[in-house]
């Protein structure tokens, strides 16, 4: 019995024994573990097909297996010298900066408006978000029609007498970039709102009341309190605004296909038409990639301003 105890409580060895352990994960390498199969499958679904994508942006690869030839930096000098790839250059930096800012302000002011007390608050806060949840085909289509030379806007417009607002907003080179741009703004400016919202949700009420009681208006409160702390939803909202707009395909192919000419051909679009109308695929590719590189560059330094921006407050 004594030995027993003393068997019982004598101390025991803690240490992992190199039988025991062996062959098994240490607690560090166990998020990587559970990481794998998600990498692996996004390799498999996304890095390969990208790498093998950026390889092909050098040769002049029509679609078939047989007579592809290495180029070179040819398809990248062609976009370059190109007048219709330059003029979608130019109108996908136009969309993306008009888009970005003119949405990022719109979405500010519908947040600022209904984060109050208002009755009919979530009515309005419903029917300005609904056209995000819509596809945005089906947006193109409804304001193609609404934008037709004999469609509602200018028979409404005609019928107050304004005949001379009356346009070919679709049909006349000057107006149909910015008329996309506007119906893209009109559809997803209810997001940004809702990003909004969710920042305004997060301010401690506190310190608006605080800055009311010692004298400040409105819009001191708005400039000096509210926007500062809404540095990390401006962050979000930008961000996802810029990148969808520099990428933006859906509501210019279904209203103007890129027309009047070359009036509102983006990168999307002539990347498009160059893989699946003319079959030229390493071309496509090419453009994709400087795509690519815009999105990244442009992404990186908004994020690197808007965050030393809210270093500085």
């Amino acid at each position: 019995m004594t030995s027993a105890v003393t068997t019982a409580t004598s101390p025991r060895t803690t240490g992992p024994t190199p039988s025991g352990r062996k062959g098994r994960l240490t607690p560090g390498g166990v998020p990587y573990a559970l990481l794998l199969p998600a990498f692996v499958l996004y390799a498999m679904v996304v890095l390969y097909p990208t790498l093998s994508g950026a390889v092909q942006a050098f040769t002049d690869w029509t679609g078939r297996a047989d007579g592809t030839n290495f180029v070179g930096w040819a398809n990248f000098a062609e976009i370059f010298s190109d007048v219709a790839a330059r003029s979608a250059l130019r109108n996908s930096l136009v969309i993306a900066v008009s888009v970005t800012v003119v949405q990022t302000l719109v979405g500010l002011a519908l947040a600022l408006a209904l984060h109050t007390s208002l009755v009919t608050r979530n009515v309005l806060r419903t029917l300005f978000f609904a056209p995000a949840l819509l596809p945005p085909v089906i947006i193109a289509f409804l304001w193609t029609f609404i934008l037709t030379p004999q469609g509602p806007l200018n028979t409404v417009l005609r019928g107050l007498g304004l005949d001379f607002l009356a346009q070919n907003w679709l049909g006349d080179s000057s107006l149909a970039l910015w008329t996309v741009i506007g119906v893209v703004i009109w559809q997803s400016a209810g997001l940004t709102m809702v990003i909004y919202l969710a920042g305004l949700q997060g301010i401690p009420t506190e310190l608006n009341e605080s800055a009311a009681l010692d004298g400040a208006s409105w819009w001191q409160r708005t400039r000096l309190v509210t926007v500062p702390l809404l540095i990390p939803a401006t962050t979000v909202a930008m961000s996802l605004t810029l990148i969808s707009s520099l990428k933006l395909f859906d509501q210019v192919f279904a209203m103007t296909g890129g027309g009047p000419g070359y009036a509102t051909e983006t990168l999307s679009v002539i990347m498009y038409k160059e893989a699946f109308v003319s079959g030229r695929f390493g071309y496509s590719t090419a453009i994709a990639l400087v795509l690519t590189m815009i999105v990244f560059a442009f992404t990186m330094v908004q994020l690197g301003a808007l965050r030393r921006f809210d270093v500085d407050r």
